[in-house]
């Protein structure tokens, strides 16, 4: 069983930064790819940011490019994303998501579905 709690959300006007945090209480967190997903009322859960279970491996949606960065310490099982340039279309529920990394994606890793555990969420508003 693997447990996320996400942290940092809040509200900050158009062009600041939030660094959001994920925490996870599992054994064998390294097992673990993980990815930042958003949702927007109305919307589907879209994926943002990926890191692979080892850590060298980062993806990003297309519209985060150059603004976010996403880290992970195996040590205090932790991931977190840099948000820089926050733009208003930004605004959304943020969520980590974990995938058994030995289990292949059937959609590639911004695939929602793919990811077995989710946090509850942290809000991130951006107002201009």
């Amino acid at each position: 069983q693997v447990q996320l709690v996400e942290s940092g959300g809040g509200s900050v006007q158009a062009g600041g930064s939030l660094r959001l945090s994920c925490s996870a209480s599992v054994a064998d967190y390294s097992d673990f790819d993980m990815g930042w997903f958003r949702q927007a009322p109305g919307k589907e859960r879209e994926g943002v940011a990926f890191v692979d279970f080892g850590g060298g491996r980062t993806e990003y949606a297309e519209p985060v490019k150059g603004r976010f960065t996403i880290s992970r310490d195996n040590a205090k099982k932790m991931i977190h994303l840099q948000m820089n340039s926050l733009k208003l279309e930004d605004t959304a529920m943020y969520y980590c998501g974990a995938h058994w990394g030995f289990s292949p994606f059937t959609g590639g890793w911004s695939k929602a579905s793919d990811y077995s555990y989710w946090g509850q969420g942290t809000q991130v508003t951006v107002s201009s």
